[in-house]
């Protein structure tokens, strides 16, 4: 006589019986091995930037009724934001000009530190950086290439440098010098990575 019991248990008993035996193998397996992990978070990668500023907020000069012989100066201050070396050059970007009017304007330029812009008091000059005329200047340094210096910025405080400009009309200017303009002229200043 056959029974119904068995007949059931044989049928449902295997089912749970296979995932209970499956669960403690897996469970064997992964428990076989002992692990460890340790992990370095919050990497992140940042580009420096070379900028550079200067402390004045009009033209450093806007002279009107020159006669020969007058004179003036003032003084600019550079300063790079940069944290690494820089090579700092100054040039002009102006374009060449058709008289030679200018080549009565004397123009010094001495780098040193101290002084701020309209202030040169506590000025110290380090070198001469050019000496010649405004139309000299306007024509040999037009670019980074054929700039004036360079002049190494440290990429840390104090990171900046001070300029004299001292200008004199020569005594010599021509009667036709009289009631002329000179065009417009720019002073740039650039710096570059030091390599």
């Amino acid at each position: 006589m056959t029974r119904p019991w068995l007949n059931v248990l044989v049928k449902v008993v295997p089912v749970p019986l296979g995932l209970l035996l499956s669960g403690g193998l897996v469970w064997g397996a992964t428990n076989a091995d002992w692990s460890g992990t340790s992990s370095n978070s919050g990497n992140t990668w940042s580009a420096g930037s070379l900028g550079l500023a200067n402390d004045s907020t009009v033209p450093m000069f806007r002279i009107d009724d020159m006669r020969p012989g007058d004179r003036g100066s003032n003084c600019i201050r550079i300063k790079s934001n940069a944290d690494f070396p820089t090579a700092l050059k100054l040039y002009s970007n102006s374009p060449n000009w058709p008289s030679n009017f200018q080549s009565f304007i004397n123009l010094k330029i001495e780098v040193g530190s101290g002084g701020t812009f309209g202030n040169c008091n506590g000025f110290t000059a380090h070198k001469t950086a050019f000496d010649g005329t405004l139309d000299q200047f306007i024509a040999l340094y037009t670019d980074f290439r054929t700039g004036v210096g360079p002049w190494t910025l440290p990429g840390k405080p104090p990171n900046s440098l001070s300029f004299r400009f001292a200008w004199e009309f020569s005594r010599s200017a021509p009667n036709s010098s009289q009631s002329v303009d000179t065009n417009e002229a720019s002073f740039t200043w650039e710096a570059r990575e030091e390599k």
